[in-house]
C-alpha cells in the first residue's frame, strides 16, 4: 500500500497536580480552547475538550506522525505554560505527572463526545480518581493505585 492511512480516536483525561482545584469557571472555556488549538497545530485535532476544576478530557484523533507520549507532554507543557500567564491564582498551577489514554471505537466518539460535554453535571456524584479507575477497570488495565496519583 503506498500511503499511510490511520484514524484513531484516543480519549486523555490528566488533572491538575494533587487534583486541586485550580481551574476555575472563568478560565474554563478558554483553557479548553487552547488545548484545542495547540492539539490542532500539533496534527492531532480535537473533537472536543472539556471538564471541571480540577481535570480534563481530551477526545483526539491522533496523528500518524505523533506519538501519544509526546502529543500529551506538549499540551500539558503549553498549556500549564499558558496559564500560568492568567493571573496570580495560576502562578502554582501544575498538571499531574501521568495521564490516562484509551482507545474510541469511531461508532462510539458522539456517545465519549456527549460524555465531555456532561463533565459538570457527572462530577456531582463522582469526584476524579472514581472516574479513572473506573476508566481503568472498564478496559481491563492492571494498575497500582499506589502509583497513579501525585
Amino acid at each position: 500500500m503506498p500511503q499511510s492511512l490511520v484514524k484513531n480516536y484516543i480519549h486523555i483525561t490528566f488533572s491538575t497536580k494533587n487534583r486541586a482545584s485550580l481551574i476555575s469557571e472563568d478560565i474554563q472555556e478558554e483553557l479548553f480552547r487552547y488545548i484545542g488549538g495547540t492539539s490542532r497545530e500539533l496534527g492531532s485535532p480535537s473533537l472536543i475538550v472539556g471538564g471541571v476544576d480540577d481535570h480534563v478530557h481530551i477526545l483526539v484523533n491522533l496523528s500518524r506522525k505523533m506519538p501519544l507520549m509526546l502529543l500529551v507532554e506538549k499540551l500539558k507543557t503549553h498549556s500549564s505554560k499558558w496559564i500560568k500567564t492568567k493571573g496570580a491564582e495560576f502562578v502554582e498551577f501544575y498538571w499531574q505527572h501521568g495521564y490516562g489514554a484509551f482507545s474510541v471505537n469511531p461508532k462510539q466518539v458522539e456517545d465519549v463526545v456527549r460524555y465531555i460535554q456532561k463533565q459538570k453535571e457527572h462530577h456531582r456524584k463522582l469526584d476524579y480518581k472514581k472516574e479513572f479507575v473506573r476508566f481503568l477497570k472498564n478496559y481491563d488495565m492492571p494498575y497500582d493505585e499506589r502509583y497513579i496519583w501525585d
